[in-house]
């Protein structure tokens, strides 16, 4: 069984190299084909004439470069939070809205009068404070 194997390999390789060798002629057979190709890349390669930008594309690119410019100093996880936001419009000076800041005075209130108080009482006090 081994000898069989062998020799079905050693035929593969034979003719294997056999094939990847260039019979007389072949070689100037594909050679107009392979100018062809290498046309085909030099004209893709070539310079196209540039679409210009539309108004939305340059806006956006403006954007890109300010956001990029004050993202300045933040890396990995900060950036790409902080370039996300930016790109959206969304300023980060703006801080919370009226209702948030309400919220949160609401929240800090309550959790003054909660001192002291831990587990289900504190809970339950939380709750009820913050909805009245």
């Amino acid at each position: 069984m081994k000898t069989l194997m062998t020799a079905m390999f050693c035929a593969l390789f034979a003719l294997s190299t056999a094939h990847a060798a260039d019979p007389k002629g072949e070689a100037k057979k594909g050679a107009p084909a392979a100018e062809k190709k290498a046309e085909k890349a030099a004209e893709k390669t070539a310079e196209k004439p540039k679409k210009e930008s539309s108004e939305a594309q340059k806006k956006q690119q403006e954007r890109m470069a300010a956001c990029n410019a004050r993202a300045e100093g933040k890396s990995g996880d900060e950036r790409k939070k902080f370039m996300s936001s930016c790109l959206k419009g969304e300023d980060e000076k703006k801080g919370p809205t009226e209702a948030q800041r309400k919220q949160q005075d609401r929240m800090k209130e309550c959790n003054a009068k909660a001192e002291g108080k831990s587990g289900d009482e504190r809970k339950k006090f939380m709750s009820s404070c913050l909805k009245g």
